[in-house]
């Protein structure tokens, strides 16, 4: 269970005047070979010109619906800006950005569908700090300050009109918009957008996140939550509110239902426990490492039951690699003792996947994998990081 020391330590854990703790190590990776990022570069290059022409009149790409959506134009826009051959100057970044900061809302965030207000804001700010621009250290300070007015924090009520404190299984985390419950993915994206804009692990939004995250993983010794009273393979969870929810259902052992872990959150968890500043040899980051290590593959969604496998797979290869980036290690050595190149094992195994016209596409189409628009934007970004 998690104790009140245990709790006590995760909100200090990056409080101000905290030791900052090293995240990566100094090991050099092992470059990706000079023939393999010639693929890599060529992939991204032909789904970029793609992406030129998918672009519309507005600045924006297909969203939600039939209109342009701030938040996925972001991610397209950003995987321009890292682009050398087009970067933050080039014209199609250029009407893409005045697009977004035209999205901005009354109430200060940059979206377009409220219900997703949050996630869409955390995505905009990513694109803002990627462009490196002065005249934009305003707008980024507003977003930075816009997320995290959007946590659940104390003398906030949920949607009963129960206070919350540290022992509400909402405390710390972020969901899509106000009036909804907190879960992992949506914290995640808050954390990754803060990281990005330079804002700092010792600001208490990262302290407060961590009691969120800790509730996600399932480890007894390290949760509160009663779902998590038999936990045992320290993978996380979408969310502990409402009793606890995974994508993936449940797991069977012996008489017991637990909750199932999955990949795309246990590296998500992972990263944003990088992101606060825990050590790296903390419990929870420990029993994270392990759980990568005893899941490795870049197939599937680790642990997503049957048909369900394929069910996230490129938000999964996107946050993997931002997880194992942020990790620093070159080689992930799995449980049985074998070595994985992982930048080169990612790019591998994008480019085997690229549909000819430059796209990526998910066949197995839930949480908007449908839209080649955004899978391109999850798989060029993958793709960047690995060869940075």
């Amino acid at each position: 269970m998690l104790t009140a020391p245990l709790l006590a330590t995760i909100l200090l854990v990056a409080s101000p005047g905290a030791t900052e703790p090293a995240t990566t190590q100094t090991t050099t990776r092992p470059a990706v070979s000079a023939d393999l990022r010639a693929e890599v570069d060529t992939a991204i290059t032909r789904s970029l010109k793609r992406l030129t022409i998918s672009q519309r009149p507005d600045g924006g790409w297909k969203g939600f619906g039939e209109s342009s959506d701030p938040a996925i134009s972001s991610l397209i826009a950003k995987c321009f800006v890292q682009d050398p051959a087009y970067g933050p100057r080039h014209p199609v970044v250029r009407n893409a950005l005045k697009f977004v900061l035209a999205s901005k809302q009354d109430d200060g965030g940059i979206y377009g569908d409220a219900t997703v207000k949050n996630y869409s804001t955390s995505v905009a700010l990513m694109f803002l700090a990627a462009m490196n621009d002065p005249a934009l250290e305003r707008e980024i300070a507003a977003q930075q300050q816009y997320l995290k007015q959007g946590q659940w924090i104390e003398d906030k009520t949920d949607n009963d009109d129960k206070t919350i404190t540290t022992a509400h299984p909402w405390y710390g985390g972020v969901g899509y918009g106000q009036h909804k419950r907190p879960d992992l993915s949506n914290t995640q994206m808050m954390l990754e957008a803060l990281h990005q804009s330079g804002l700092p692990s010792t600001d208490p939004v990262y302290q407060r996140a961590l009691v969120f995250i800790a509730r996600c993983q399932m480890c007894s010794e390290t949760n509160d939550q009663p779902f998590a009273a038999k936990g045992r393979d320290g993978g996380f969870i979408y969310t502990p509110a409402n009793g606890g929810e995974s994508k993936a259902g449940f797991e069977t052992f012996g008489d017991d239902q637990i909750l199932r872990s999955y990949g795309s959150m246990t590296y998500a968890g992972f990263k944003s426990m990088l992101y606060a500043g825990v050590d790296r040899d903390d419990l929870r980051v420990q029993l994270a490492w392990k759980w990568i290590r005893s899941n490795y593959t870049l197939d599937a969604n680790p642990n997503m039951p049957g048909k369900q496998s394929l069910e996230g797979l490129y938000y999964y290869l996107h946050v993997f690699a931002k997880a194992l980036a942020a990790w620093g290690e070159p080689v992930v050595v799995d449980i049985t003792g074998t070595s994985h190149d992982w930048r080169a094992d990612l790019c591998r195994k994008l480019l085997a996947e690229q549909k000819p016209d430059g796209s990526w596409l998910n066949a197995a189409d839930r949480w908007m994998e449908g839209n080649p628009d955004l899978v391109s934007a999850y798989a060029i970004l993958a793709l960047q990081e690995a060869v940075r």
